[in-house]
């Protein structure tokens, strides 16, 4: 299991010292978010600034952008990084496709479906130097690309593709056409087992692939700290985090694997109130054991081991790296995992 974390600043001109920082600290990859800022600005200048740690968007909304406009950030990227960028795809949710991107909802899977397929399509044609683009879909068509707006060819055409998903269809649509799946932070050893891997394995098994040919991550609700004061105070921060997303119809799921399910709709009912202080008080301290792990910093890297592995293929906690705020810890950390 690798140990990632998240660029820890949304300031376009802390990042080039944020990346530095994190590949110095030893971490296998470095994840952008799309929460306020653009996923893949930063990512040019991770890549100007560092050598080898891996990167990518965890993730970039996919439906407001068209798939072409996607490829050629994506083609920029792998090229600028040597290989080293790994694009990653979610849908977000209706509400916000339609109204904060202003973007038609549409069958999300199948859509999301074309949108891989449609990409591959054209990283093949730019990989064979503009050769004959056609791809023809319900949501997507492609059929138009002359030398002029053809992209300079490089050695890293091969663009892994990882997309988020919590529901049985786009799992297995990640283990059919995708290279990896970014699962939500708000998941348990449970549902990873019983739903998440069986269901990518459905798709695998659809594609020829094993799970040896797959990778799995997640950015954990891992609570660490220097001691159990510190280790409580972020815990009743993912208490809240947790009621939040536990709120949203879609991830119900996760909350019915543990005979949860009835909490959902209490908490939907509470956010469209706006009580986001009985929201947290919703969510046990036995849901917060079930979907945490808590330790201090020398003994939680065993106990996220036990948690996870077998499950999970990288791991970042939730909370990120950010240099300057226990680095020793944190390179201990990243050797555990990375050597």
């Amino acid at each position: 299991m690798k140990l990632d974390t998240g660029l820890s600043t949304r300031n376009l001109r802390e990042v080039p010292a944020a990346a530095k920082a994190a590949e110095e600290a030893g971490f296998d990859a470095l994840w952008s978010m799309e929460a306020g800022n653009d996923g893949f600005l930063p990512l040019a200048l991770v890549a100007e600034h560092t050598r080898r740690i891996k990167m990518g968007p965890s993730v970039a909304i996919a439906f407001p952008r068209s798939p072409m406009a996607m490829a050629y950030t994506a083609w920029d990227l792998a090229g600028m990084s040597e290989g080293r960028f790994i694009l990653g795809l979610g849908t977000q949710v209706k509400g916000h496709n339609e109204r904060r991107f202003s973007v038609k909802w549409e069958a999300p899977v199948p859509r999301l479906r074309e949108y891989i397929l449609s990409l591959r399509a054209i990283f093949k044609c730019w990989a064979e130097g503009g050769t004959r683009l056609k791809f023809e879909g319900k949501y997507y068509n492609f059929s138009l690309m002359t030398p002029f707006f053809t992209p300079p060819q490089h050695a890293y055409s091969n663009i892994p593709i990882w997309i988020a998903g919590v529901n049985e269809h786009i799992l297995r649509l990640a283990g059919e056409l995708c290279d990896g799946l970014h699962a939500h932070p708000f998941n348990s050893p449970k549902y990873l087992r019983e739903f998440v891997i069986p269901h990518v394995e459905e798709g695998l098994r659809k594609s020829g692939r094993g799970r040896k040919d797959f990778q799995i991550g997640t950015t954990a609700f891992v609570a660490v700290g220097k001691n159990q004061e510190e280790i409580q105070r972020v815990r009743e921060g993912y208490r809240q985090q947790i009621a939040f997303y536990a709120s949203t119809r879609t991830y119900r799921v996760v909350l019915e694997m543990h005979g949860w399910g009835d909490v959902s709709a209490r908490l939907n009912e509470k956010a469209a109130k706006g009580d986001w202080a009985g929201m947290a008080k919703e969510i046990t301290d036995e849901m917060l054991d079930t979907y945490t792990v808590s330790g201090t910093y020398d003994e939680i890297a065993e106990k996220v081991r036990a948690r996870y592995d077998g499950l999970l293929d990288r791991l970042a906690f939730y909370i990120p790296y950010r240099a300057g705020v226990d680095d020793a810890e944190w390179r201990k950390l990243a050797r555990a995992f990375n050597g």
